[in-house]
C-alpha cells in the first residue's frame, strides 16, 4: 500500500473517531440527565478522539519514512558480495542501479545484482505489509481509547487545547529552526569563500570577474571577486524603483482613501492592484522590448550616444511599476485605519482637508508607511527577473543610469546555475552575496523598527 494510500486511510479512521465520540458523548450526556452534566462539549469529545486517532499513527509513519529506506539500503548491501562492491567506485550508485533493476527500469546478467534485486523487492513487500498493519492497528486503537474514555468527567477541551498549544509551539519552533537553519548554512559557506578571498577585497573590491582559471596558462579567468560593482548596481536599481513606487504608490493611497467616492474607490482599487499579480518574467519582457529601447531612444534624440540598450534606468523604472501595489495597498490600509476622530478634530478647528491630510492623518499613519516603503524596497532588492532581462550582466562601476549593470541577486543567479561543486571560490561567492544581502536586509528591518517606534510611541 503507497503512503498516500495509507494516509487516506488514517484520515478516515480520524473522521470516524470524531463522529463516534461525539456520538458516543451525547448519549452519555442523555443518559446522564442531559448536556450540562459533561464537562466539555461534544465536539471537545470528538477532537480529542481524532487527535488520539491520527496523530500517533502520523508520527509512526513519518518516523518509519524516514528510518526504513536506510535500513534496506543497509540489509541490501549487506548482501552483496564485497568482490561486487569493490568493483563499483560509488556505493550510492551501486544502489540506485540495485532499484533500478527491482523495478524494471535496467536489465543486467550479473547474479549478485539480480539477487540483490529480488532482496531488495522482498524487503520492500515485508516493509509495507509491516507499515501498513502498525499504522492501521495504532489508529484503530486510537479511536478505539477515543470512544471508550468519554465520560462526564473527562476534561476533553483541556486536553484539546493543550494539544493545540502543543501543536502551536511545534510550529513557531520548526519556523525558527528553519531560518536559523538557513541562515547558518548560508554562514557556514560563506566563511568557507573568506577564508579563500580575504573579506576586505571581497568588500571594497571594485573588479567583479568570478573565473577561475583551470591551468596555469589560461588567459581572462582571473578570479576577481570585488563586490563594489554589484552593491552600487544593486543600490542605484532600488534607488531609482523607489523615486517611481514611492510617491506614485503613496499619492495614489492619499487619493484613494481620502478623496476618492466609494465607487471610484472600488473601481480603481483592484485595478491597481492587479499590477502586483502580474509575472516578473512579464515585466522582463516590457523593460527588455519597449522601456529600455524607448530610454535609448530619449537619450540619443538629447544627444547622448553612451546610453546602453541595457540600462539601469529602465530596469528600475519598469521595477518601480510592478512594486507600485506594494506601497499603494499598504499604505491605503494603514491610512484608512487611522481613527476618524482626528480628522473630525482637525476640520473642527478649521483645517482644511490637506492641511489635515498633512498634518494629523500622514503622521499618524507613518508607522505603517514606513512599513510598506520597506518592503517595497525589499522587493526591489531581491528582483532578479528584470534586471537580467533589461540590465544585463555586466559588473560596471558607475554612477551613469543609462549603462548596463547588475545586481547582487542576478550574481547569485548566475553563479549557481547548472551542476555546481561547492569547492572553488566561483560557486562559494553566491552564499557570500547572500550572506551579505541577509546583513544589509536586517540593518534596514532594524533602522525602520526604530522609526516605527519613535513616531507610534508620538501618536498613540
Amino acid at each position: 500500500m503507497t503512503t498516500s494510500t495509507l494516509m487516506v486511510m488514517v484520515v478516515l479512521l480520524t473522521f470516524s473517531a470524531y463522529f463516534l465520540a461525539k456520538k458516543r458523548s451525547r448519549d452519555v450526556a442523555t443518559v446522564n440527565g442531559g448536556l450540562n452534566t459533561l464537562h466539555s462539549r461534544p465536539v471537545y469529545y470528538g477532537s480529542f478522539a481524532a487527535i488520539l486517532a491520527a496523530i500517533p499513527s502520523f508520527i509512526l509513519l513519518v518516523i518509519w519514512q524516514a528510518v526504513e529506506p536506510s535500513l534496506v539500503e543497509s540489509l541490501v548491501m549487506a548482501q552483496l558480495p564485497q568482490a561486487t562492491i569493490d568493483s563499483h567506485q560509488n556505493i550510492q550508485l551501486l544502489y540506485s542501479q540495485i532499484i533500478h533493476i527491482a523495478n524494471g527500469v535496467l536489465q543486467t546478467e550479473d547474479p549478485s545484482l539480480l539477487a540483490a534485486a529480488g532482496h531488495y523487492q522482498h524487503l520492500e513487500g515485508i516493509g509495507q505489509t509491516l507499515r501498513f498493519v502498525a499504522v492501521a492497528a495504532l489508529s484503530l486503537m486510537g479511536l478505539a481509547l477515543g470512544w471508550r474514555i468519554v465520560k462526564p468527567k473527562l476534561k476533553a477541551r483541556h486536553y484539546v487545547e493543550r494539544c493545540l498549544q502543543i501543536f502551536l509551539m511545534f510550529c513557531s519552533t520548526l519556523a525558527i529552526l528553519t531560518t536559523l537553519g538557513i541562515v547558518l548554512s548560508v554562514l557556514f559557506e560563506a566563511i568557507r569563500f573568506f577564508q579563500i578571498i580575504p573579506v576586505t577585497d571581497f568588500l571594497f573590491g571594485t573588479s567583479w570577474s568570478p573565473q577561475i582559471a583551470l591551468r596555469a596558462d589560461q588567459q581572462g579567468a582571473s578570479g576577481a571577486f570585488g563586490a563594489i560593482p554589484l552593491f552600487t548596481g544593486t543600490l542605484m536599481i532600488s534607488l531609482i524603483a523607489m523615486c517611481i513606487a514611492a510617491p506614485i504608490g503613496l499619492m495614489s493611497a492619499i487619493y484613494l482613501a481620502e478623496y476618492a467616492s466609494p465607487r471610484v474607490r472600488n473601481i480603481v482599487k483592484p485595478i491597481l492592484e492587479i499590477l502586483a499579480g502580474i509575472p516578473t518574467v512579464v515585466y522582463g519582457f516590457f523593460a527588455a522590448l519597449t522601456a529600455a529601447p524607448f530610454i535609448r531612444d530619449i537619450a540619443h534624440s538629447i544627444g547622448l550616444s553612451g546610453a546602453s540598450s541595457e540600462s539601469a534606468l529602465a530596469a528600475g523604472a519598469v521595477m518601480g511599476v510592478m512594486i507600485i501595489p506594494f506601497v499603494s495597498s499598504l499604505s491605503d490600509d494603514v491610512i484608512t485605519a487611522v481613527p476618524q476622530a482626528l480628522r473630525d478634530g482637525s476640520l473642527g478647528l478649521g483645517a482644511t482637508r490637506s492641511e489635515t491630510i498633512k498634518s494629523v492623518v500622514l503622521p499618524a499613519a507613518l508607522p505603517g508607511i514606513v512599513g510598506g516603503l520597506l518592503l517595497a524596497v525589499s522587493r526591489a532588492i531581491g528582483e532578479t527577473m528584470i534586471v537580467v532581462m533589461a540590465a544585463g550582466l555586466s559588473a560596471n562601476l558607475t554612477a551613469n543610469p543609462l549603462d548596463s549593470v547588475t545586481t547582487v541577486t542576478v550574481q547569485i543567479v548566475t553563479l549557481l546555475v547548472g551542476d555546481q561543486e561547492f569547492d572553488s571560490p566561483k560557486t562559494l561567492a553566491a552564499f557570500a552575496l547572500g550572506l551579505t544581502l541577509f546583513v544589509v536586509t536586517l540593518a534596514l528591518n532594524f533602522v525602520a523598527l526604530r522609526i516605527v517606534k519613535k513616531y507610534r510611541e508620538q501618536y498613540d
